[in-house]
């Protein structure tokens, strides 16, 4: 869109839920509009308070890029959380290329070769992280970035964060969790109320789980009439019907059950396309084809993403947080020997233990260097010489007591800044778009992790309860049995589809592998896991990695090959 004097334009993706009230205070201060989009309060706010304070004041999901023709200048922004994704590329200082994709850049000529940086940061992950991009000359705007370019001045462009994640604070240490619950509801029932403003049919997502039931919840308070969807999965272990049948009935809500037929190998074919980069994440399969059964019926669909990662929701919160308090309790020479003792205990359980005085004694550092990953291929010995010597800037976390006493503090800092957004955020969203169904998620409002993220751990794991504070709220708002409810995640089993159904495709994958043929891999690497998936009866989540890997590098095969 452009200015009605053509002298500043923008190009968006998202939404600014609060643009109504900019507009107001826009039309106010003698702006005029030519339409009711948000897009153009963007435009408005701009000339009216500049970058920085239009980003301050929009509360959304957005990914922007803003040219002011007066200014010579050039402006791209991503959201604080990263929800919308926003990659770019400068060409020898005076193109500047951005787009939603990894794909789009390509398709613009764009994209250099393949990074071997970026393909061992996916064996290790199961996503590039947003520090890399798959092909090399490709940047991502971190998440609550903005960059700032002048094409005239000969510089490169600056870039800066202009919102973090919150921590705790000593004034948050004064709030109680009754002032902590209350202070949430309202935040949910705020949040709730500015994602229904849509001119578009509007759903909510039910699982059996406490997050969706208290967005269902807030919904109903504002729309009683609202459909809530379930997608269900007759004689699956993960299947939530049932338990979401059970939640829609207390709440009263119009409540409709969709049944997923078993996946075909096309499902395979999605995943690909609707993720840019090389994605390993198997519950996207889940997102991609919820978001094609609800898509007939609903174009924005609200979920209860975010609200584990900043409430606290999952059994590592847990264990980080006590760690943190033994290694604040245990003298350092006392773990020492501990740790030479642990070395001789044999099995699983020798490894948990060693795993957690390293975790001790080290801290987040240790917490990386005990995954799986990249170093598990490296002593099945498949990786090809394209591989040899790449290293992970995660692995190379310097040990530290600082850290081990902080451990939940660091392990939030640094999955905020990887996983919750390479792999949360772009499965919800990536899956979503492939089917043009617009996901919003009230727990990944701005003001509630403003909240929520300063308050005590302790306060967020009240009495030992994991998420406590929306438990708690569900508790009361919704029913006693939703709040016992274990967090259960919508899960496809490819480990057992890889060996059964998608066994065709999966030997087709095998006959040529690409990533053998140019060195990524040895030969016959594939082979041996497949085997060893055989003699198991279960595929190695590694094999599902490789092979998604694999099709990745087959749908481009134009610009995969390296010279």
């Amino acid at each position: 869109m452009l200015s009605a004097d053509g002298r500043v334009g923008v190009v968006f993706n998202g939404a600014v839920y609060n643009f109504r009230e900019l507009r107001d205070d826009l039309e106010r201060a003698g702006h005029r509009f030519r339409s009711q989009t948000d897009t153009e309060v963007l435009i408005e706010g701009y000339r009216a308070w500049g970058i920085e304070k239009l980003v301050e004041r929009s509360r959304g999901m957005f990914a922007f890029a803003l040219w002011d023709e007066d200014r010579g200048t050039a402006w791209l922004v991503r959201d604080r959380l990263g929800v919308k994704p926003m990659f770019y590329a400068l060409q020898n200082g005076k193109t500047l290329a951005f787009g939603s994709t990894a794909m789009a850049m390509r398709a613009a000529n764009q994209a250099g070769t393949i990074d071997p940086a970026a393909v061992a940061e996916f064996l290790e992950y199961s996503f590039v992280s947003d520090a890399r991009c798959i092909y090399q000359g490709v940047h991502k705007l971190a998440a609550g970035s903005i960059l700032e370019w002048k094409p005239d001045s000969g510089q490169a462009p600056r870039v800066w964060r202009y919102w973090t994640v919150p921590e705790p604070t000593a004034d948050s240490s004064k709030i109680d969790f009754e002032e902590a619950v209350a202070t949430t509801e309202k935040l949910l029932l705020e949040s709730v109320k500015l994602r229904l403003d849509a001119d578009v049919p509007v759903g909510c997502l039910l699982s059996g789980g406490v997050d969706s039931a208290l967005v269902c919840w807030a919904v109903a308070q504002f729309n009683p009439k609202l459909t809530a969807f379930t997608v269900a999965t007759k004689g699956h272990a993960a299947d939530e019907a049932g338990a979401a049948a059970e939640t829609a009935s207390w709440l009263g809500i119009p409540h409709q059950v969709m049944e997923l037929a078993p996946a075909g190998s096309s499902l395979l074919d999605s995943l690909t396309q609707a993720y840019g980069e090389p994605f390993g994440c198997s519950s996207a399969l889940g997102m991609i084809e919820i978001s094609r059964v609800i898509k007939p019926h609903a174009t924005v669909l609200l979920t209860g993403d975010g609200g584990d990662d900043i409430f606290l929701g999952y059994r590592t919160h847990e264990v980080f947080a006590q760690a943190s308090s033994m290694a604040r309790r245990i003298p350092g020479h006392v773990l020492a020997a501990a740790s030479a003792g642990a070395a001789l205990v044999p099995g699983a359980k020798g490894r948990r233990l060693r795993n957690l005085l390293a975790y001790l004694r080290e801290g987040v550092g240790a917490v990386y260097r005990a995954f799986d990953g990249l170093p598990l291929y490296r002593e099945l010995g498949i990786l090809g010489p394209r591989l040899d010597g790449v290293g992970l800037r995660h692995r190379e976390i310097p040990a530290s007591r600082e850290s081990a006493q902080n451990l939940l503090r660091d392990f939030l800092r640094w999955e905020q800044d990887n996983r919750f957004v390479s792999e949360f955020l772009t499965k919800v969203d990536g899956g979503a778009m492939y089917h043009a169904l617009e996901a919003r998620s009230p727990f990944l409002d701005q003001h509630m992790w403003e909240f929520a993220g300063k308050l005590p751990y302790e306060l967020r794991l009240h009495n030992g309860e994991l998420k406590a504070i929306l438990r708690e709220l569900s508790r009361r708002r919704v029913h006693p049995t939703v709040a016992s409810r274990r967090k259960q995640g919508f899960t496809i089993p490819v480990e057992d589809w890889l060996l059964r159904q998608w066994r065709p495709q999966v030997e087709e994958l095998l006959s040529a592998p690409i990533l053998e043929r140019e060195g990524w891999l040895r030969p016959g690497g594939f082979r041996k896991m497949l085997a060893e998936g055989d003699r198991r009866g279960r595929a190695p989540v590694q094999l599902w990695t490789l092979l998604t890997l694999e099709r990745w590098m087959r749908s481009t095969a134009t610009t995969a090959a390296i010279s």
